[in-house]
């Protein structure tokens, strides 16, 4: 839809859940808003597709018990969750032997579990020493720092074993390598979640929940509720910003704000062109803060054949096929059968490069294990999260080592002027997360009011603040 030139309280760039969330926010407080997508749709990294089939997301989807900001939109919009399958064994595949079976709730099996396990609870202990909505203060940042998680599992994990383990489960949530993350910045997304279990686990944790409509249903609620404080396909080019405000250019039209909220992966918002130019350390922030490198891949059959082997979908493989993890993702009544599979970094990078039949056959192979021979496959969807231009990757960005300690305390999420940030690269809680993009969208918001005031009437019908 065109946009003609307009003067806002607040323009906030990004329809994601960062976005909505700040809008909803904002718009509470009385405050005039306009949100400009760069997209034809909402919901960011959030992204649920329906055709001919089931719903799948192909971005985030899960939501667990602590994530009570996302839950508190689920309830506020109406939009059901059921259990993720979770039954029957799971399959952990090593080269040259036969899969292992284990269950939730019980040790991993075998091969420098032991080893594993003792690291994660280190790991734990390390994180709650760090305070997650001001990070910089941690007393170890300079030296966690300046080590990469690979140094830090050759100092403390002997066996091969135990760091296959640990580098599937970086790869896992951050979509990296172990060599390309910074010990603190795992430190501080454990301290986030709670705890290592709390971002690996199903039942009590991150992969607790899906939505019964895709994951990006509350979003969908929440921009419908906005109705044309939301414009689609509006890409905001350059940001003139000064003293009173902001100037938005667009392809439609100018936009003037009194304050501006900025959103979006560090990539999309380094693109934007700031005038002048943003101070340094958010310059470096958004520059040294690249997105993982993931594909999700859905594969949909008849039915879940799986459930009647006994099998519950979930499959972890640390050999050299691309896919390390799936689940079983089928609807919640089970009328089709779908797995998903992640494929990241080092194997993304290689597997990417193949023409779609051969990255189709290899995925195939790699989930063997789940009995897929002689079974038909009704669909296969790709998602390839670093072509997408408006994300360049998921799941969140991985500031690289030595990032927070050189620009986090002015770079991260301090507002420079008029310009706020949210998005979930900016949360303190659930950082990483669907939650932690919503609450760091009331935390923006929260910003705004404090500068401008809230123009929610007073007693005497006035505006409560005048500026």
């Amino acid at each position: 839809m065109p946009i003609p030139s307009a003067t806002v309280d607040v323009a906030v760039i990004g329809a994601g859940y960062a976005g909505l969330s700040t809008a909803l926010s904002l718009s509470d407080s009385g405050l005039d808003v306009l949100v400009l997508e760069a997209s034809g749709r909402v919901g960011g990294r959030a992204w649920s597709w329906h055709e001919d089939g089931p719903v799948v997301d192909r971005g985030g989807q899960w939501v667990g018990p602590t994530q009570s900001a996302l839950l508190g939109w689920a309830d506020r919009f109406g939009c059901a969750t059921f259990p993720t399958y979770d039954e029957g064994a799971h399959l952990e595949c090593w080269p040259g032997a036969a899969p292992v079976q284990y269950r939730s709730g019980t040790p991993a099996p075998g091969r420098g579990a032991g080893e594993y396990a003792g690291a994660l609870a280190d790991l734990d202990r390390m994180a709650a020493r760090i305070p997650v909505d001001e990070p910089t203060r941690c007393d170890s940042l300079a030296e966690w720092d300046s080590l990469t998680v690979a140094e830090w599992m050759r100092r403390n994990l002997p066996s091969p074993a135990a760091r296959a383990r640990m580098r599937v489960a970086v790869q896992g949530v951050w979509a990296c390598e172990p060599r390309d993350l910074s010990l603190f910045h795992l430190l501080f997304y454990v301290a986030a979640a709670g705890g290592f279990e709390q971002l690996m686990g199903t039942r009590g944790c991150a992969q607790d929940r899906r939505f019964l409509y895709g994951a990006d249903a509350p979003a969908r609620a929440a921009a419908a509720e906005l109705g044309s404080r939301v414009r689609l396909r509006s890409p905001v080019r350059t940001v003139r910003w000064h003293a009173r405000g902001v100037e938005l250019d667009t392809p439609a039209g100018t936009v003037a704000a009194r304050r501006l909220v900025t959103t979006g992966t560090p990539p999309a918002q380094a693109r934007i062109g700031f005038e002048p130019p943003l101070p340094m350390p958010r310059r470096r922030w958004l520059g040294r803060s690249p997105m993982g490198d993931v594909a999700k891949v859905h594969l949909t059959f008849a039915e879940p054949f799986w459930r009647a082997r006994g099998l519950s979908g979930q499959l972890v493989d640390y050999g050299d096929g691309p896919v390390a993890y799936t689940f079983d993702n089928s609807p919640a009544d089970a009328s089709r059968g779908v797995l998903v599979g992640f494929v990241y970094a080092d194997h993304y990078r290689r597997w990417r490069t193949l023409d779609a039949s051969r990255r189709h056959h290899e995925v195939l192979a790699s989930l063997a294990p789940l009995g897929l021979a002689e079974r038909e496959l009704l669909a296969y969807d790709e998602a390839l999260w670093p072509d997408l231009p408006w994300a360049e990757g998921a799941y969140g960005a991985v500031p690289s080592p030595g990032t927070w300690t050189a620009y986090g305390e002015d770079g991260w999420r301090r507002p420079v002027g008029p310009i706020h940030w949210a998005g979930t690269e900016t949360a303190g809680p659930w950082h990483g997360y669907i939650d932690g993009a919503i609450r760091s969208g009331e935390r923006a918001a929260r910003e705004v009011v404090a500068a401008l005031g809230s123009r929610r009437a007073s007693n005497d019908g006035l505006p409560s603040t005048v500026v």
